[in-house]
């Protein structure tokens, strides 16, 4: 009988290759003794450099408390998603993500929550607000943010004073200018300024760019030659003007 060398040949070739790549596979899935343990822990928080309220600490801090900060922990046993899932209970955290390495390090990826404004409602109540409108309960942290204060309902402040809060962070002047705004009873609203000594009234809170971009303007070339403390009301509360009282003092 005849012996069909190729096909013999391809055979024992076909064992072969699979033979190492079983090989292969077993020695990259073989731990490594140095990475059984979680050896380091790093934690990136998004935009640390804005308004939020987030530090490394709080973080090891949120996981500890659940008995799940993985440094020094078998890899085996770590969860990426249960520390996820840990950290996403958080009302400061908008999203986390978490990986694990074969060097023994585990990777959190968290982006917080940025506060735009603190509420000081005349109810009594006190929180911080997002830039989505996602409440925020009050912090140790003191912030440079713009305060609300007066009537302001949970609805209000998700959105009316969010949309009207996003436009003055989001503008370098408002951002340096504004530092509370006062919401009365009929939903109308107030701004007190940084510099100079009166009150800014909008009105219902509606075309706040063109109002504020209105007032801009008068204080370029009305109050920058009239004086910064001339009035003590700017109310532009009606298209194409604005109406000023005199301070008296």
């Amino acid at each position: 009988m005849s012996i069909n060398w190729k096909k013999t040949i391809l055979v024992v070739c076909d064992i072969a290759i699979a033979a190492y790549l079983l090989l292969a596979v077993t020695a990259f899935n073989k731990p490594d003794v140095k990475a059984t343990q979680c050896s380091e822990v790093k934690i990136d928080i998004k935009e640390n450099l804005v308004n939020g309220f987030l530090t490394t600490t709080e973080i090891k801090n949120l996981l500890s408390h659940d008995n799940i900060y993985p440094l020094s922990q078998p890899m085996e046993n770590i969860s990426p998603r249960r520390i996820e899932e840990a950290l996403q209970k958080s009302p400061f955290i908008e999203k986390a993500e978490c990986y694990k390495t074969q060097s023994g390090h585990v990777c959190i990826d968290v982006k917080q929550r940025i506060p735009v404004v603190r509420v000081m409602a005349g109810n009594g109540e006190s929180y911080y607000v997002d830039t989505y409108g996602n409440m925020m309960p009050e912090t140790r942290y003191v912030t440079d943010l713009v305060i609300a204060t007066g009537a302001i309902s949970h609805k209000y402040a998700q959105g009316t004073l969010t949309r009207v809060a996003n436009h003055i962070l989001q503008n370098q002047f408002w951002k340096n200018q504004i530092v509370q705004i006062n919401i009365l009873s009929d939903g109308s609203m107030e701004m007190v300024p940084r510099i100079g000594d009166h009150i800014i009234y909008l009105g219902v809170p509606n075309h706040i760019d063109k109002k504020l971009e209105r007032l801009r303007k008068f204080y370029l070339y009305g109050l920058n030659k009239a004086g910064w403390n001339k009035y003590h009301y700017i109310s532009v509360e009606f298209d194409n003007q604005i109406i000023c009282k005199k301070n008296n003092r």
